[in-house]
């Protein structure tokens, strides 16, 4: 794999998913932040509308037989609203989701290099910490791969759509901003890992995290180039963009991305599945325990967020 064409393209769309993640500052407490803050939807629709261009591009995908093999669907349960109130908790924690933090790492801001240490040693300790049953996959597949055929038309009409709105830009320059802007960063997010999934099967960073430490993790030296592909983009989109700042490391910092990272792994196994892989593959699949995982984990950071700034007010009074 490592050697083949399609892996070297795969990786070219990773580094520009890390590229797209920087330049947008995509981020689930981002998102969140402008909810409780600005009382603003736009960068929360954008990750939906990213959920959506998975989906649309998966079920043409599905009708030109180009599809590899999906992950399996899985039932929501009281373990699926658990992993999401500690992937809420540890991105309110870390500052960042794990797009965030990847972001952030990006921008020169080293103490998020702990957090996918801490992402890993969560997973390393989900067994002994929460003793999780064996999650059952679901018996049937994906009601998106099953759409008819006008349901495919549909989507082709809403890219048109898109395109249009993002040709009508007056200047290069207003073109540029329109595709690097959060919402449209989102959706380059969301196509660069359509087509990552298409050249080299499901990929997520956090998922190469939870399998490393379980020991299942197949292809692990191609994975591992992904995730520096991932890393690599997201440090070019922050040289770029002007974003790039050598910072100092606090210990603070670092206790805070790794416990961060810690309840976001013990979250990403208990769901299963992080926030990158909730948003970019279950969600567009439509499994309602991805859809379950990802609204418990907004509403626990919206909660936290909302609690954090009732009390500063109320300090400052």
């Amino acid at each position: 794999m490592l050697a083949s064409a399609a892996f070297a393209a795969a990786a070219l769309c990773v580094g520009v998913m890390g590229f797209a993640i920087q330049r947008g500052a995509t981020c689930t407490v981002a998102a969140m932040d402008e909810v409780v803050g600005r009382r603003g939807c736009k960068r929360l629709l954008a990750l939906a509308e990213a959920s959506l261009w998975v989906a649309g591009g998966l079920l043409l995908a599905q009708f030109a037989h180009l599809l590899p093999t999906m992950p399996a669907g899985y039932p929501v349960n009281r373990w699926t609203l658990l992993g999401g109130m500690l992937l809420g908790l540890g991105a309110w924690v870390n500052r960042a989701c794990v797009f965030g933090a990847i972001a952030r790492f990006g921008s020169g801001e080293w103490a998020y290099a702990a957090t996918p240490l801490g992402f890993y040693l969560g997973c390393l300790s989900v067994p002994w910490v929460f003793a999780p049953a064996a999650h059952a996959a679901l018996p049937y597949g994906s009601p998106v791969l099953q759409a008819p055929g006008w349901v495919a038309v549909l989507f082709l009409a809403f890219v048109a759509w898109r395109l249009a709105r993002l040709l009508r830009a007056p200047s290069r320059s207003a073109l540029v901003a329109r595709l690097w802007a959060p919402h449209g960063a989102t959706t380059v997010i969301g196509l660069s890992f359509l087509a990552t999934l298409l050249l080299a099967g499901a990929w997520a960073y956090t998922d190469l995290l939870a399998d490393l430490a379980r020991g299942m993790a197949a292809n692990r030296a191609a994975r591992c180039l992904l995730f520096i592909a991932l890393l690599a983009g997201a440090a070019w989109g922050g040289w770029t963009a002007g974003r790039w700042r050598s910072t100092r490391v606090s210990g603070a910092q670092l206790l805070r991305c790794l416990a961060g990272g810690v309840l976001m792994g013990w979250g990403s196994l208990l769901i299963p599945g992080g926030n990158d892989g909730l948003v970019l593959v279950g969600m567009p699949l439509l499994w309602p325990y991805a859809w379950a995982a990802f609204a418990t984990m907004c509403l626990t950071i919206g909660s936290a967020q909302s609690l954090q700034l009732w009390l500063a007010k109320r300090n400052a009074r």
